[in-house]
């Protein structure tokens, strides 16, 4: 890539620029360009990303409330309510707020309110999944069901099935299901080895659940730094080369790049740069053009908290695969 010396871009719209002029409305308070954008938006994969993002933006301000309050028959502005909800009882959970379980029943009932008014929508499944991770101690019965496969865990299957029936192989499906696994109080990283590689299996060609593995290759990691095993050998071994080539061949090769998340391109490029796979990793860093994530980049510094390290990371990664 001709001057690929340029600063690299974080914008949780990444390639989708009518998203990212929604998310400029949204931060000045304006909820119309949201509505407009959600309206226009064809395919569960699409809305399930923008109303991911949006609601993120959205969670620290009242403008969803404000959209509800304009046009309360909305099931648009129903599901974001839900969004919104949502992310707010995880960062709570996340922070050890001490509101996180009022946070928590309210988004739940949001969710089941959902489900009624958008009976074909994933996302209020997928925001069920979210707020399972909350539960780490599986004491909801809904959060311990019979696995589907052998080697998995009891957990909220049910939830991911319903989210599966109205989008097969939904990505943020399944990675809210990943982070269920490594919640779990009493779970070991095998059995998200396991989820990942399931969930794999059955994906067709293009689906980013391929890239799942790469996820769990980056958590093992990142729990082990500090160890002997913790060195750049992790990402040479034979099987995560294999997580790599799979990744790239299954899903990268024919999936809509300007679509994908930049999570799992990022995720990619680690993992190729890593496995000393330059060529391939330069396709992916191409594929990102300006765009980066601070994960998994982070991690292969000695503070992970630290954005301008990761960037850092990022770039020498960057230009060592696209020199050649």
């Amino acid at each position: 890539m001709a001057g690929h010396g340029f600063r690299p871009v974080y914008h949780p719209a990444g390639h989708d620029h009518a998203l990212r002029n929604a998310v400029q409305d949204l931060r000045t308070g304006r909820w119309v360009a949201m509505a407009r954008l959600l309206e226009e938006t064809d395919g569960w994969a699409g809305w399930t990303q923008r109303t991911q993002v949006l609601a993120a933006v959205a969670a620290g301000t009242d403008v969803v409330q404000a959209w509800r309050a304009e046009e309360p028959d909305s099931v648009a502005a129903t599901v974001m309510h839900t969004r919104v909800v949502v992310e707010r009882a995880v960062r709570a959970h996340r922070a050890g707020h001490a509101r996180t379980r009022e946070l928590w029943q309210e988004a739940w009932t949001a969710c089941r309110h959902a489900t009624s008014a958008a009976p074909d929508d994933p996302v209020p499944w997928i925001c069920l999944l979210a707020l399972a991770a909350l539960d780490d101690r599986q004491r909801m019965e809904e959060h311990r069901l019979r696995p589907p496969a052998p080697m998995l865990p009891p957990g909220p299957w049910g939830l991911l099935a319903e989210a599966e029936k109205r989008d097969p192989h939904n990505r943020e499906a399944y990675h809210r299901m990943l982070q269920f696994l490594y919640a779990r109080r009493s779970g070991p990283l095998a059995e998200a080895v396991n989820y990942v590689q399931w969930a794999a299996a059955s994906a067709p060609p293009g689906s980013a659940l391929h890239a799942l593995p790469l996820y769990v290759r980056v958590e093992r990691y990142r729990r082990e730094r500090g160890h002997e095993r913790a060195l750049d050998l992790h990402w040479v071994a034979e099987d995560a080369v294999r997580d790599a080539q799979r990744a790239l061949d299954t899903w990268f090769l024919f999936c809509a790049t300007d679509e994908a998340s930049l999570l799992d391109l990022n995720h990619l490029a680690h993992a190729l740069f890593g496995a000393l796979r330059f060529a391939d990793a330069a396709r992916v860093f191409e594929a990102l053009g300006p765009y980066y994530t601070v994960l998994p980049w982070a991690y292969r510094t000695a503070r992970p908290d630290d954005r301008v390290l990761a960037e850092e990371v990022f770039l020498r990664a960057r230009a060592r695969c696209l020199d050649g």
